[in-house]
């Protein structure tokens, strides 16, 4: 097993919470989801930041907990770690160069580990619709509370479809004001014929400071709130949003 330290992003206040909410409705969605998929209709929508804190959400909860980057043909995983080589990854184990012990890598954070991606393969869906990975799911489901995997977005490429078949449940990242209502349709319907349960949407990178509806409701209604009884202990919270 490697080891590795990573890069951990400083949240503020609001998007921690926000992410244990989301753990909770998780925990919520059922007994029987241990292994989710996480994806996006296009790139840059946070699909592997919203893995990425909800695995270690998770990990710190007293999870045993098992990120995957499954990823294969544009990861950005790899930006995660910032001390220990990462010689072996997901790709290395599907073609046979490696066992799965030696791809997986021990973090710094107590119950997080991590399987990155690996070198970029010449056929990542055959990849990952064949019999090793699937097998690998079902061993780690074993061995671990909860699996994070983080996978391509779905309107690009079809990767999440085949790799959704072995989940339990999918969520689905999408950027505020990105993504027209017909496309993150498009997008759910193929989840639906690959069979796979949608357990959420996550609207992402909210601007709550905005003249929009979220912003103007909600940051008046809870900024007031949270100020008056939890400011003197957190201070602002800043302007950051959830990426």
């Amino acid at each position: 097993m490697q080891s590795i330290e990573l890069n951990h992003e400083e949240l503020d206040f609001r998007s921690k919470e926000a992410y244990k909410t989301l753990r909770t409705n998780v925990e919520f969605s059922g007994s029987d989801v241990q292994v989710i998929c996480v994806t996006s209709c296009t790139p840059n929508e946070g699909k592997s930041s919203t893995s990425f804190e909800l695995a270690k959400t998770f990990a710190v909860n007293g999870k045993k907990t098992l990120l995957v980057d499954a990823d294969l043909r544009k990861s950005v995983m790899r930006q995660r770690h910032k001390k220990g080589r990462v010689r072996l990854g997901l790709v290395n184990y599907l073609v046979g160069q490696s066992s799965l012990d030696d791809a997986v890598c021990e973090t710094d954070v107590k119950n997080l580990y991590m399987i990155f991606s690996g070198p970029v393969p010449p056929n990542p869906s055959e990849l990952l619709g064949n019999k090793r990975f699937t097998s690998m799911i079902e061993r780690v489901r074993e061995e671990y509370d909860i699996i994070i995997v983080d996978t391509p977005p779905l309107g690009s490429v079809i990767d999440t479809a085949v790799v959704s078949k072995c989940c339990d449940g999918a969520v689905m990242v999408i950027e505020s004001g990105a993504i027209s209502y017909r496309f993150a349709r498009r997008v759910k319907d193929q989840m639906d014929v690959a069979g796979c349960r949608i357990l959420g949407v996550i609207l992402n990178k909210v601007h709550m400071s905005s003249k929009g509806y979220y912003g103007k409701y909600y940051g008046k209604y809870y900024g007031k709130y949270y100020g008056k009884y939890y400011g003197k202990y957190y201070g602002n919270y800043g302007d950051e949003t959830l990426e």
